[in-house]
């Protein structure tokens, strides 16, 4: 017999920004600031996993290996200040949540499921690799509309502990059981290497993750090497910030099974500071 399962439960925490010296400078203190922000924002993908961490606590290695989520980032948050995330529906397989910081500002919100069966998971294309001395192109309008057409060059990246974000607070102790105590990959370096391919992919100085669609199909097991495949579904601008909508999906590389998809939406190119 199953064991039963229990609702997600509202959590707070000290927001983290993992990456202060990352390449995209939106995260460092003074280009956030040249852009109207208090400081260097955290992650999109480290918001949106602080947003997962009651469904992870509840559901366990079940949330792992077929979870569902969207996660929305409306407004910034930043290192060192508190935030509570709060869950404002839940059942044993379906909870919304907010995430409002210590000012009241509600930063973000999530909905994320269990469904009985993950859908049919997608077939690795077996896209052409990022290699070492790839020379990247400016992230203009003119690039990426090449992009969308020619197709994105494929990433591959190791789940260890020496990866570029490992978690979304900054202990193990502090992250969902089913993270601190197996070493499943978490939302925040899953996420993240949706972030990591587009930025392989072209240069970009400051950009900003927005929004994901996300669908688990096989938890993420230490020392895991995976290929992340991507294609550039939509490219508009909105009040002068230039936007990209992909569709990326995670394999293993040991066998080509897909362990998660993702629909990311960014800002690539933000209007002039």
């Amino acid at each position: 017999m199953l064991p039963p399962m229990t609702k997600p439960e509202s959590w707070s925490a000290i927001a983290w920004n993992p990456v202060p010296e990352s390449e995209n400078r939106i995260h460092g203190d003074d280009v956030a600031r040249a852009y109207g922000f208090r400081g260097g924002l955290v992650p999109g993908g480290v918001v949106s996993a602080n947003l997962l961490h009651p469904a992870a606590a509840a559901w366990g290695r079940d949330w792992a290996e077929r979870g569902r989520a969207h996660c929305v980032v409306r407004s910034p948050v930043y290192d060192g200040e508190a935030f509570r995330v709060e869950v404002t529906s839940a059942t044993d397989t379906r909870c919304d949540a907010l995430l409002v910081d210590a000012r009241g500002e509600r930063c973000a919100e999530a909905s994320a499921s269990l469904p009985g069966s993950p859908p049919r998971p997608p077939r690795r294309r077996h896209d052409r690799l990022l290699q070492r001395d790839t020379a990247r192109p400016e992230a203009t309008p003119e690039a990426m509309e090449r992009l969308r057409k020619d197709g994105l060059a494929a990433l591959r990246v190791r789940w260890t502990d020496s990866a570029e974000i490992t978690g979304y607070l900054p202990e193990r102790s502090q992250l969902a059981p089913v993270y601190r105590e197996h070493g499943l990959a978490n939302p925040g370096f899953l996420l993240g290497c949706t972030n990591w391919l587009l930025a392989r992919n072209v240069s970009m100085p400051a950009w900003l993750h927005l929004e994901t669609e996300s669908q688990h199909f096989r938890a993420v097991e230490p020392g895991t090497e995976l290929v992340v495949e991507a294609a550039i579904q939509e490219l508009f601008v909105k009040k002068g910030h230039h936007f990209v909508d992909l569709d990326l999906e995670l394999y293993d590389l040991a066998d080509d099974a897909a362990v998660a998809t993702v629909g990311l939406r960014a800002i690539y190119r933000l209007r002039p500071a």
